[in-house]
């Protein structure tokens, strides 16, 4: 038995530091792939990314990403507390029905980038502490650079560049503001959710983020994130 705890033990610190080194990594290399991405594969929808710089992305998605999101993301530490607590609330009194998530980009990224779609509660521990690791090693740029090179935007699609090829057939970079709020409103069931031509939905989505977007401009916190200074 001694020798089988020392051996667990011994795994243990190389998966952890293995784990520690990779996210230390990823603060400038991209991830090869991701579990999301494995399970695209696997389901023959096949894998579309194309991996584009901070500076190459339009600020549009910038804004159309924290507008839709996660508002207070300039300002928190990883996690929205009152968000968390309002989804607690309506997720208690509403017992049976869809449930509520209040999931920032933070956490969206450490789930997109490190572990697996399908909740559970060892996923939201394992979440919560990668979430933790990134804040405190990548920062608040890189964080949002991930989201929108990594989340799932259609069938087969990753990131904010092969969306826009996807969908508008031009580079990232060129995306009005309308469209970039399509394609971020289309992140939570982009299997689902018509882009181009827009459903009924993401259209009026889509207006809501324009919105917010005019009331978030002017925030320095913002506006530093976004332009990267």
């Amino acid at each position: 038995m001694g020798r089988i705890w020392r051996i667990i033990k011994r795994t243990f610190v190389i998966l952890f530091v293995a784990q520690l080194v990779y996210i230390v990594v990823l603060k400038w290399v991209n991830p090869p792939i991701t579990i999301t991405q494995i399970n695209s594969l696997v389901e023959g929808h096949g894998l579309k990314r194309d991996y584009i710089s901070y500076a190459q992305m339009p600020n549009s998605a910038k804004y159309a990403a924290i507008a839709a999101e996660d508002q207070l993301f300039a300002e928190h530490n990883g996690f929205d507390r009152k968000h968390i607590e309002k989804a607690l609330k309506f997720n208690e009194q509403n017992e049976g029905k869809k449930l509520r998530g209040a999931s920032t980009i933070s956490q969206q990224v450490a789930k997109n980038v490190f572990l697996w779609q399908k909740r559970s509660w060892l996923r939201k521990g394992l979440e919560a502490y990668f979430t933790f690791m990134i804040e405190l090693i990548w920062g608040k740029e890189r964080i949002l650079e991930m989201y929108l090179n990594v989340s799932e935007t259609g069938i087969g699609t990753f990131g904010i560049e092969a969306a826009s090829q996807r969908y508008f057939n031009k580079p990232a970079s060129k995306l009005t503001q309308n469209e970039a709020a399509r394609i971020i409103v289309n992140l939570p069931n982009p299997k689902k959710y018509k882009v181009n031509p827009p459903s009924s939905y993401v259209s009026r989505r889509a207006s809501w983020v324009e919105r917010q977007i005019r009331n978030l401009k002017g925030n320095p916190a913002i506006d530093n994130l976004v332009k990267g200074k």
